[in-house]
């Protein structure tokens, strides 16, 4: 294949016909070709678009935005192609407030900058881009890493402009200025735009719902060639490929890196090097979310039995989570703290596992904020994160904003708990060894209570393997 930086001299005309990349793999043009490249070329007529639908929603955040730092110069970047290796990318996806605040999402272009410019009454705000260029530059065909002939049509000025229905103008415009506040380098700016994600808008929801529709998909496919990663020495590898499918056919990417973690792999929190077989007899656990072109993203965990039924030690955990995780959801409410969540799944995860004879303690003594969390030996992560256009969305809301606010209506969160016993933990009995299971669903809050956006992928132990039993049935 070409390369995405390869590089061609234009005799007398280097400068201008190539890209700063050094390689040794650099070609002249023939004069011929100079002499033509510009003509032949059939009208590229451009009929300007509605607004997308998110656009108006994204205008409101701006809004919002403006409204917190009256007077001051504010620069949003999308960020730029980052390294892969010598001269590959990785695939370009921009700073999540980037997309959140332009509307611009997997079409977003690298390097564009969102620039708030303070007015007597606001902020004008224009989306700074490289548009593309015509036939008749130079760059059109020499530069492999945003010329046309290599990469594809490149959008212009006017057709974004109509798309976001937001002013744009030309990347060489731009001009930084010393006293800017521009994302991930002033804490402020950062943490507004963060917080400003914690109640989601109809639009958000909306693609909340498609990236967990996607997913469970994908879900639905993994189950139907889990034959295909018992036969091959890296299963894992074969249930990730398997998603990674789905979510590129139907969406934009994944919202992270799938873990396929069979067997004791399921006790690594975040297993992704996913290179270990899928046993009959063990459990998998997959924990996956397709990200939407909108790049809103589900986060979704189901645990399972590879032979298709649990095991009365498998079941026993397993129920149990399902346990947490209910009692969690109901401890979802509006008006109480987000970090109760947690604090509900606990209570269920000590006392079991008190009950087992797992702890030195109580299940009570276990549950003291200052002296207890023997039980968290099992479940060391939290119950719930927000979720949205990050997987961990609104990171960085203030703490009494996030795990110390309140729940409120439109917000959209994960709740999933686990039990977690290593291959080598001697405190468990020998059966338990090895045995992992988390159970996560997104939920969204509404007014009248907690709605699993995720409730139509099975979830408990019998639903779980008639489900594995329908879709390999279907399948055979």
């Amino acid at each position: 294949m070409t390369s995405e930086h390869d590089t061609i001299e234009q005799p007398g005309d280097a400068a201008t016909a190539t890209t700063s990349t050094s390689t040794n793999r650099r070609q002249p043009f023939p004069q011929g070709f100079l002499d033509t490249i510009s003509t032949g070329w059939a009208e590229r007529p451009e009929t300007l678009p509605a607004p997308r639908a998110q656009a108006s929603f994204a205008a409101a955040r701006r809004a919002a935005v403006s409204a917190a730092f009256p007077g001051k110069r504010l620069v949003i970047p999308a960020g730029s192609l980052k390294q892969r290796s010598n001269d590959t990318d990785y695939p370009f996806r921009a700073h999540s407030a980037f997309a959140h605040l332009t509307g611009w999402a997997a079409d977003s272009e690298p390097d564009s900058v969102l620039v708030f410019e303070p007015t007597a009454d606001g902020h004008d705000v224009t989306l700074y881009f490289r548009e593309r260029a015509d036939r008749t530059t130079s760059e059109f065909y020499s530069d492999a890493t945003i010329g046309e002939f290599w990469i594809g049509p490149r959008p212009a000025l006017a057709g974004v402009a109509a798309d976001l229905g937001l002013a744009t103008a030309h990347l060489d415009e731009f001009a930084s200025g010393s006293d800017d506040l521009v994302v991930d380098e002033d804490a402020e700016l950062t943490q507004i735009v963060s917080e400003l994600r914690l109640v989601k808008d109809a639009y958000e929801i909306a693609e909340m719902r498609r990236a967990v529709e996607i997913t469970a998909n994908g879900f639905d496919d993994i189950i139907r060639d889990l034959p295909r990663a018992i036969a091959h020495p890296r299963g894992e590898r074969i249930v990730e490929g398997v998603f990674h499918q789905r979510a590129r056919s139907d969406g934009s990417w994944e919202g992270y890196d799938t873990i396929a973690a069979s067997g004791p792999h399921a006790c690594y929190l975040h297993w992704t090097r996913n290179d270990g077989a899928v046993l009959p007899g063990d459990l998998i656990l997959i924990d996956a979310g397709a990200e939407a072109d909108s790049l809103y993203t589900a986060d979704i965990t189901r645990t399972l039995p590879v032979s298709g039924a649990f095991s009365d030690v498998q079941r026993r955990i397993y129920d149990t989570v399902v346990e947490a995780a209910d009692a969690a959801f109901a401890a979802a409410q509006i008006g109480v703290p987000f970090r109760e969540v947690h604090a509900a799944a606990m209570d269920v995860i000590a006392r079991r596992t008190a009950e087992w004879g797992l702890l030195p303690v109580s299940a009570e003594e276990a549950l003291d904020a200052d002296k207890g969390g023997q039980h968290r030996r099992y479940m060391v992560h939290g119950t719930s994160h927000h979720l949205g256009i990050d997987v961990h969305d609104c990171a960085q809301a203030r703490r009494e904003m996030y795990y110390d606010g309140l729940i409120e209506e439109g917000m959209v969160f994960t709740i999933e708990p686990g039990l977690y016993f290593q291959i080598d933990d001697l405190t468990v009995p020998e059966e338990f060894r090895g045995i992992g299971v988390r159970i996560e669903d997104d939920i969204l809050i509404t007014a009248d209570g907690p709605v699993n956006l995720s409730a139509a992928i099975p979830r408990t132990s019998a639903e779980v393997e008639a489900w594995m039993a329908r879709v390999q049935g279907a399948a055979s």
